[in-house]
């Protein structure tokens, strides 16, 4: 016999520094009734279910997912019919076959636990400028999913721009929010985005993210920088800035930091490396700082400071 079992909620205490216990009491009682039933737990595609024991890959296979072709014990592909054991975590894959919202939602629960996965989830981010910086930005926030991304910019993607910005080579001319929405949409489909083809304003700022919790700032220029940090601090004092300065070049990863200006406004970068004649902006570095903001931006979600 099987059947689907929850798992136990876990109090992961974000926030709060205190370590998540190995075993929660519900757990324990759950293991000593497994002891007399000749039944064990495993994780099948991270659901936790209740299975008998001594059963094999390939009758598991046969019950819950007949035409899945990889199957992966323990991190590890298999082409044998191993025997499982308690709390194997076996992954049954059709290939070209796509997963569910459900199921995606439950490989990220597993991956971050679930306090974390649901923070995560109700997070609004919004990304002005989807260049080098923002567009890298949007996608680590797609993958661990964000729940929904405001991504603002005027721009269209060029063949200048595939040294250090997530666009294909035959998205050239496209507008960079609809290249960076198709993008988004295919590794996130559960991903809510709402993209605008414009240039950012002090007159507009409102439209774009009055519905957000935290913005990122990914401009190129110094100018567009000043007067959105000024516009958006001013408009929304209680909401989160994380900007960048100093991203250009090929200098030492170590000298990029993120560094806290005020409670609600934080900077990325080394502060000192502006792109010029032989120092150029290039994937790695600009990558290194747009992770910095994608972080700041996650710590602040779980009320951690991100500096």
């Amino acid at each position: 016999m099987e059947r689907p079992l929850e798992p136990d909620p876990v109090d992961t205490g974000v926030g709060k520094r205190q370590k998540t216990p190995i075993f929660s009491i519900g757990s324990r009682l759950q293991a000593v009734f497994l002891l007399f039933t000749n039944t064990m737990l495993i994780y099948l595609n991270e659901k936790k279910i209740e299975i008998e024991n001594n059963i094999g890959l390939y009758s598991l296979r046969q019950r819950y997912k007949a035409d899945a072709d990889v199957l992966i014990v323990n991190g590890h592909p298999s082409m044998i019919d191993l025997k499982l054991n308690e709390g194997d975590h076996v992954i049954m894959i059709k290939r070209g076959e796509q997963p569910t919202p459900k199921e995606i939602e439950s490989l990220m629960v597993a991956r971050h636990t679930p306090v974390v996965q649901k923070q995560i989830k109700q997070g609004r981010i919004g990304i002005a400028g989807v260049g080098g910086l923002g567009s890298q930005v949007a996608v680590a926030l797609a993958r661990i999913g964000i729940g929904q991304l405001n991504i603002v910019d005027f721009d269209v993607v060029e063949p200048s721009n595939l040294n250090r910005q997530q666009f294909f080579i035959d998205q050239i001319g496209l507008p960079k929010v609809t290249a960076l929405r198709d993008n988004l949409q295919r590794i996130n489909p559960s991903l809510t985005i709402k993209s605008y083809h414009e240039k950012v304003t002090p007159n507009n700022i409102k439209d774009f993210f009055a519905d957000i919790d935290i913005l990122v700032e990914a401009f190129d220029d110094a100018s567009e920088k000043a007067m959105l940090t000024n516009c958006f601090l001013k408009d929304f004092p209680q909401k989160f800035l994380v900007a960048a300065s100093g991203i250009a070049g090929f200098e030492t990863s170590n000298s990029i930091k993120t560094t806290k200006v005020t409670d609600h406004f934080f900077i990325c970068g080394d502060g000192v490396t502006a792109a010029e004649p032989g120092r150029g902006l290039m994937a790695p570095r600009v990558g290194i700082v747009a992770h910095h903001q994608a972080n700041a931006v996650l710590r602040l979600l779980l009320n951690e400071s991100p500096e």
